[in-house]
Parts: structure tokens; sequence; C-alpha cells
């Protein structure tokens, strides 16, 4: 049970921002709770992991990467991450180095600093 409790409060501090940035003017297609269940697999090994991420991990980042299309699915994201990276307190290193080490690409880096507003 003590492992599930990290993937709660991230699931409800990911809806949290949802709301709060649902309001937005854009239409994004990709909602903070799809990110989040992307990327769920990826909690353990970017909290205390090392070496390459578990492969369900990089399945979710995949499917994030294809489906994250539009400026406002990518700035959706973006923020998603940001605000959950700072909520759970992830290895940065290990974020950074997620997509490269799963043989994806995304336009923005997982951190907790990164400005997502410049994400197009």
């Amino acid at each position: 049970m003590a492992s599930s409790s990290p993937v709660a409060v991230l699931l409800i501090a990911s809806f949290t921002i949802y709301i709060l940035l649902g309001a937005s003017s854009s239409y994004a297609a990709i909602t903070c709770n799809d990110v989040v269940k992307d990327l769920k697999p990826c909690i353990n090994y970017l909290k205390s992991g090392s070496g390459l991420p578990p492969a369900d991990c990089c399945a979710g980042a995949s499917n994030l990467a294809s489906s994250a299309t539009s400026t406002a699915d990518k700035q959706t994201a973006c923020n998603c991450l940001k605000n959950t990276a700072k909520s759970i307190n992830i290895k940065v290193e290990l974020a950074k180095s997620l997509p490269g080490n799963c043989g994806i690409s995304l336009p923005y880096p997982i951190s907790p600093s990164v400005d997502c507003t410049k994400i197009t």
C-alpha cells in the first residue's frame, strides 16, 4: 500500500493543476490525467531509479510523445509534467534523460523549471 501513496498524491496534484490550467483559452485535446496515466509507470524510476527506464515507462512516454502534437497539447503536457515533477521530488537528471533513454523525442524537458509558454 505504501507504494500507491505517491501515485495518489501525483494524481490529486495533477488533477488540481489540470483544473487550474484547464480554464485557459487554448483547446488541448490531451489532459493532465492523460499525461499522468501515460507516465505512471515511470514514477518509481524517476524518484529512485537508476540505469535505463523500465519498458512500460518508455511505452507510456512514447504514447505521450505521439499524443501531444498541437502547441496546446504540448504546453498542457509540459505544465503537467513540470508541476508534477515539483510535487513528487523526482531525480531531475533521470527525468531529463528519460526521452533519450526511451528513444523518443519530446519538445520540452521533464523538469520543474522549464518555461512551458515557450513550447510550440
